[in-house]
């Protein structure tokens, strides 16, 4: 059995990267990498430098707890598909826990360190809903007050309350740099992970209503194709009745006219058959299995044949000559694109097929006027044309969405040597046929 993975109906949320609840989580596990290393400075400072005595046992516990916590917060937020709220208002939770218990430990609420529970509230405040973020400032306010009336004393060597108010002082002095470095370290790469979700709604914003644009234009051409069936089939009939009529056979000339007509009938019979194709219409039609050398060389060929055009170089580089499914979609977005390269410049258009990476480039160069600075900047959106008529653009329009629909991109130049030149990249597997192990039953 053969199948074709297919571009079409793939979502456009599909997750590239990270999302920006793993984003801030992650922000969140930097932030608590450097509370531990600023703990375990702070201890080892006020043991050594003013030999104060602490609970080291209960106090590496808790650090050691952080660690652990960080590693299975760390492993997580990247196989997870999305960080809820309440996953972030638990990790803010036991932050504001564990630096509870190491207050508790080293003096309570006199410890200049009870400050860096707004730290918690800031972060809160920028990550969390409302609600939970007021839950959290309740939360540590009580943990504010209850740490006034229960803690561990801090006892100086000797009693020197002096020693002590020094040590406090630069408590303070250290918690203050340390509060403001870091707030502004992180809410800088909140806000900017903020403006990239918002970066990336807009574009999916853009994106559907592209769509909608296209999906509006296809109703469009499939009603002027349906329209457009039965004056053509009559026009076919009549054709047919003049080239057997004796009096037309009789004079070559006229004849030769007739037998032109017929052919522009078919093509355009051709054309409305192609429209009714991509719009899924015509049922009848079973989708033709070729190579994608095969494909592009029929379609350079009916090009070739059905347009004016005085000189066209085709150069088909490919090495590999893998198996396809004959797509009317891409057959007819190429044709768009060698259709204006021709407007540009009747005299000579150049069509080069290659693959670099697993990637189709297709590139259509020509020799005309090439693309105005404002038309590059803004190439690929509706009605953007160099050509001066209403309605133009929406060929390149509907080029640069159906690449994109296959996984690839549409770029743009002007040639140093004059004309331009427009390249298609799409992933060969999304052309490609995948054989299943088991045969067709």
């Amino acid at each position: 059995m053969q199948t074709r993975r297919y571009p079409f109906g793939r979502s456009l949320i599909a997750a590239r990267g990270e999302t920006v609840g793993q984003q801030n989580m992650l922000q969140l596990i930097e932030l608590r990498w450097i509370a531990v290393v600023s703990q375990v400075l702070t201890i080892t400072f006020v043991t050594l430098v003013f030999h104060v005595e602490l609970p080291l046992l209960a106090m590496s516990s808790i650090v050691v707890g952080l660690i652990v916590l960080n590693l299975f917060s760390l492993y997580r937020p990247r196989r997870a598909s999305e960080i809820s709220n309440g996953t972030l208002f638990a990790g803010l939770l036991l932050d504001v826990a564990a630096l509870t218990a190491l207050l508790y430990l080293s003096g309570g609420a006199t410890n200049p360190f009870v400050f860096l529970y707004l730290l918690q509230v800031t972060l809160a405040a920028m990550l969390l809903d409302a609600w939970t973020t007021w839950t959290l400032v309740i939360i540590t306010a009580v943990c504010f007050a209850v740490l006034t009336r229960y803690h561990l004393p801090l006892q100086m060597p000797g009693g020197d309350t002096g020693q002590l108010f020094l040590l406090h002082i630069i408590g303070m002095l250290i918690c203050f740099v340390i509060d403001v470095g870091l707030l502004v370290v992180f809410m800088t790469r909140i806000n900017r992970n903020l403006r990239a979700r918002d970066t990336r709604l807009a574009d999916l914003r853009q994106r559907a209503a592209e769509e909608d644009h296209i999906v509006r234009m296809g109703l469009l051409a499939s009603g002027a194709a349906h329209e457009l069936g039965t004056p053509l089939a009559t026009l076919s009939v009549i054709l047919g009745d003049w080239h057997r009529m004796p009096a037309f056979q009789r004079d070559p000339e006229i004849l030769a006219e007739i037998e032109d007509m017929q052919a522009e009938v078919r093509r355009c019979k051709t054309i409305v058959t192609g429209i009714l194709l991509s719009a899924g219409e015509a049922r009848g039609e079973s989708p033709m299995v070729t190579t994608l050398s095969g494909f592009m060389d029929d379609l350079v060929e009916d090009w070739r044949r059905t347009r004016p055009v005085q000189r066209f170089d085709y150069d088909n580089t490919m090495e590999d000559d893998p198996t396809i499914v004959s797509d009317s979609a891409l057959k007819q977005i190429i044709c768009n694109v060698l259709d204006n390269a021709l407007d540009a410049s009747p005299a000579w258009v150049g069509f080069t097929v290659s693959s670099i990476d697993g990637m189709l480039a297709l590139s259509v160069r020509d020799r005309g006027p090439g693309f105005a600075p404002e038309m590059l900047a803004q190439f690929g959106k509706p009605y953007q044309s160099t050509k001066g008529r209403p309605g133009g653009g929406l060929g390149l329009f509907l080029v640069v969405n159906v690449v994109r629909k296959f996984g690839g991109r549409v770029t743009v130049e002007n040639r140093p040597d004059g004309g331009a030149c427009v390249t298609m990249r799409l992933p060969l597997a999304t052309l490609m046929i995948e054989e299943n192990d088991e045969p067709a039953t």
